[in-house]
């Protein structure tokens, strides 16, 4: 049986949208795609997530993660795989 993917939530919202939220997703779609994460996360676009100040941001186990921090979220995806 194949492991469940875990999600990774995009704000996609208007203000977010206004800050290249496209750009954000598709380094985070690219980060994803490289092993040994490829395969075990989705990311998945959603609604406005009422942090549009800081946005656009992702959202990945209860950690929220602005564009700047692309770094520290594939952290915690690593992490999250051990």
């Amino acid at each position: 049986m194949k492991p469940r993917r875990k999600y990774i939530f995009i704000c996609n919202g208007k203000d977010c949208k206004k800050n290249d939220s496209k750009s954000f997703s598709s380094s985070l779609k690219q980060a994803v795609s490289i092993a040994p994460l490829k395969g075990n996360f989705k990311l998945v676009k959603t609604k406005c997530m009422d942090c549009c100040k800081s946005g656009p941001i992702a959202v990945y186990n209860n950690q929220l993660v602005k564009k700047g921090d692309t770094d520290k979220l594939i952290q915690f995806l690593m992490k999250d795989l051990l």
